[in-house]
């Protein structure tokens, strides 16, 4: 739904009701977000949620069965109506990337730029490899670059001709962990200098919340919830979404108005609720310390440490077990009796 606030011309990229079948299967069950000008967004959701297919969707690759999609506030998809996709100014940035192996990096960049005129080409190519930092490497062929580098290239191809939007898939899946979490830095950085307007698809939920400016949940090919990444890891709308954002430990309890009743006490919620209820307690919001032993203790049955943090495994007196994310000075040994608290308010779901 477009806000009063936000004008046609501030809108990148509009999906109103967007469905699209193959046979009996609906990957997209009724799609809809919209996006302003110079933002990026994640679509992110497990495996065969309909993410993909709705990238295909916006860039023209797929017809769609019903619904609407605007670009740059011109229509390009809807009933009776289906550009093609070099139509409809759409830059993409595969999982492949997709380079040309057999020309170099110039080449490259300057696919894409023949209808220009060739002081305009040159000048165009230079900038956005200065862009990228890859300003002096032109002659080089795509085989003789790092991964990080062949990434900048497709990005920059990508960027070259001004589209009005980016498309993303998959980006940084073929980096090694390392490398992905400077590279997709280096990605936003680029996009962001440029004002790009950029969608990326993902499932992985670390590389959407530190990339982007919004995250929209697919799930079963609907978009469930779109926030920031704060506000969606903070205040997920569902016990579905908050189970696919991180880890979450959940609990029961009976809510009463912004307070809940619970087996670790009475805990201040974020919206009221009433009745039964699921809690939802991230990890990182659990703070233990022993406690003397008794038969209704809780203790800690599990204990992982990661070097930079350790995430212990709490059962607690009712027979439940919670995760607690601590710091790596913690020191708790397994079958230790401890003491459990919870800080700050917590989301709470009708069972």
């Amino acid at each position: 739904m477009i806000q009063q606030s936000e004008t046609p011309a501030e809108i990148g990229v509009k999906l109103d009701g967007v469905v699209k079948r193959f046979g009996t299967v609906g990957a997209a069950n009724g799609v809809s977000f919209y996006l302003r000008q110079g933002h990026l967004l994640a679509l992110l959701g497990p495996s065969g949620c309909g993410k993909t297919t709705t990238l295909r969707l916006i860039a023209g690759f797929e017809s769609l069965d019903a619904g609407t999609i605007e670009i740059g506030g011109q229509r390009v998809a809807g009933p009776g109506l289906h550009r093609p996709p070099e139509k409809r100014r759409v830059g993409m940035v595969f999982q492949e990337y997709a380079l040309f192996p057999h020309v170099n990096v110039w080449q490259n960049v300057d696919f894409g730029l023949n209808k220009l005129p060739g002081d305009v080409r040159r000048s165009r190519v230079g900038d956005v490899l200065e862009l990228v930092g890859l300003s002096g490497l032109g002659e080089r062929m795509p085989h003789e670059l790092s991964g990080g580098q062949q990434q900048r290239v497709a990005l920059a191809r990508a960027l070259a001709p001004q589209p009005a939007l980016i498309l993303l898939d998959e980006p940084f899946s073929n980096l090694d962990a390392g490398l992905r979490v400077r590279v997709r830095a280096e990605v936003r950085s680029i996009l962001k200098q440029a004002g790009a307007t950029a969608i990326f698809v993902t499932h992985d939920q670390e590389e959407a919340l530190s990339l982007v400016d919004e995250v929209a949940v697919m799930l079963n090919g609907r978009v469930h919830q779109m926030a920031s990444p704060q506000q969606l890891y903070r205040q997920p709308v569902s016990r579905e979404v908050a189970t696919f954002i991180g880890d979450a430990n959940f609990i029961p309890g009976i809510g009463h108005g912004r307070h809940v009743e619970s087996l670790l006490g009475t805990l201040e919620t974020q919206v009221a609720v009433e009745g039964p209820v699921d809690v939802l307690v991230r990890p990182e919001n659990v703070e233990i310390s022993p406690a003397p032993s008794d038969a209704h203790s809780h203790r800690v049955c599990q204990h992982l440490f990661f070097g930079h943090d350790q995430l212990v495994t709490v059962q607690l007196s009712s027979g439940e077990t919670i995760e607690v994310r601590l710091g790596p000075a913690y020191t708790f040994a397994v079958n230790q009796p401890v003491s459990v608290r919870v800080r700050g308010p917590v989301m709470a779901y009708n069972s």
